[in-house]
């Protein structure tokens, strides 16, 4: 499903990534872990194609990202849903209007969208939140929105980029169940994550990275020096 191959990416300052090999399956749920500036947005964000490699082949969903024209890359994204830390709704559109333009801009149809953005509403246990807008939402609601809006058009890989960093250890259990049944569902997740609690109970594949280097792939717990996770 995602194959890094000796993939190195460089800035101006610091290394991203530094021949970085790695093999994700289909269906897998993997916990990116590591210290801040380690490499894991650089890897997120060349999944993404936000971002080029220097050296190397990334092969998503039988896609060599590494080869594709500009012009192709948005296509190539409709595959790929993404969630983040801090929401990204848009504020002046109602719950069934953020996920409902998720979308509109693939150019689904009025009625494909009466369809669908109702089943992910109730996928996601928000049906009765689909008239209000984000501001009369609780934070954990917030990113139940999110999670919709990235999955309503049936991706391959969900990126969550610290889904659970501004909620309650509560809700973020909330989420973190949630997420687990989307992936029973079949969809690939990679989530980055500082939470070293939710990484140690959910005994997912861990994949570790320190200075651009993976020091650690295998299932199990956080696993960094001291057990902190270093934001």
């Amino acid at each position: 499903m995602i194959r890094f191959e000796n993939v190195t990416k460089t800035y101006k300052s610091n290394v991203g990534l530094d021949n970085v090999s790695v093999h994700i399956k289909k269906g897998d749920f993997v916990f990116l872990v590591g210290p801040s500036g380690a490499g894991k947005s650089t890897f997120i964000n060349l999944i993404l194609k936000d971002i080029d490699a220097d050296v190397g082949s990334i092969m998503v969903a039988g896609q060599v990202v590494t080869e594709l024209s500009n012009r192709k890359i948005p296509q190539y994204r409709r595959r790929l849903g993404t969630v983040f830390q801090d929401f990204r709704l848009l504020p002046k559109k109602t719950v069934f209007e953020n996920v409902a333009f998720a979308m509109e801009v693939i150019h689904k149809t009025p009625r494909q969208i009466r369809k669908q953005v109702p089943q992910i509403l109730s996928l996601v246990g928000i049906s009765d939140k689909a008239h209000k807008y984000p501001d009369e939402l609780s934070a954990g609601e917030q990113q139940r929105v999110a999670i919709a809006r990235a999955i309503v058009n049936n991706p391959t890989v969900l990126i969550a980029d610290e889904p659970t960093g501004n909620l309650d250890p509560d809700t973020a259990w909330e989420i973190m169940d949630l997420l687990e049944q989307i992936n029973l569902r079949g969809t690939t997740i990679v989530m980055v994550t500082h939470a070293k609690d939710i990484v140690d109970q959910m005994k997912k594949r861990v994949i570790a990275i320190e200075s651009g280097h993976i020091v650690r792939d295998e299932s199990g717990s956080y696993g960094f020096r001291g057990g902190e996770a270093d934001a």
